[in-house]
């Protein structure tokens, strides 16, 4: 689609990044962010503040989450909507772990277009299965996490693959999705990561047009 790679001349830019547990989402989120100047915005970050400073939403999500249950996707993308009505979010935001759903993208989707804005592009960190369960279980067991054990690393892998692929598919017919190789270090994926969103008009502040 033209409007999905057209160049971005009014800075900053609307992102999303998806990625299987252990392929370093959470990391390369905040570091891309940084890089563009614009706010990392994880769901899971803004539950726990929520809940911490015991806000009306935070009540809500305590509420819920005690009981085992899923926080439904009405208010999650409450919560979300007033986090990217902030001030430093007017420019764009990389989210991380939202949306999750269809129902999330739809509303996303009309959440922006009220605002005359748009998604520019989706970040789909991939990685080897072997090597991610290979990576969560070195970590589990630097952490001493004896809960994490391969076969519940693997059906998390499953679950991810089953719900994100929906989503996915969206994505990939709207011509968004920008597809990376997880595994390497930080810089090596990050810089996987600023090439593939460069070729779509997206670029750090400072780098030249070529």
């Amino acid at each position: 689609m033209t409007e999905a790679v057209a160049e971005n001349t009014q800075g900053g830019a609307r992102l999303l990044i998806v990625g299987p547990p252990g392929a370093g989402k959470g990391t390369q989120a905040v570091f891309i962010a940084q890089s563009l100047g614009i706010p990392a915005v994880s769901t899971g970050d803004i539950f726990r503040d929520n809940i911490k400073n015991e806000t009306p939403l935070g009540l809500k999500v305590k509420e819920i989450t005690s009981t085992g249950a899923y926080v439904p996707d009405e208010l999650t993308n409450e919560i979300v909507a007033d986090r990217l009505s902030q001030a430093d979010a007017e420019n764009g935001f990389l989210l991380d772990g939202y949306p999750r759903t269809t129902g999330q993208v739809a509303f996303l989707d009309e959440w922006l277009a009220a605002r005359g804005t748009q998604l520019d592009a989706v970040v789909q960190l991939t990685a080897d299965t072997e090597h991610v369960v290979e990576r969560l279980l070195k970590r589990a067991a630097d952490q001493g996490r004896a809960d994490d054990t391969e076969e519940v690393i693997r059906h998390r892998l499953d679950v991810y693959a089953e719900q994100t692929a929906p989503l996915i598919d969206v994505f990939s017919q709207r011509g968004l999705l920008v597809t990376v190789d997880g595994l390497g270090t930080i810089d090596e994926v990050a810089e996987r990561i600023h090439e593939g969103l460069e070729a779509r008009g997206i670029r750090r502040p400072g780098i030249a047009v070529a």
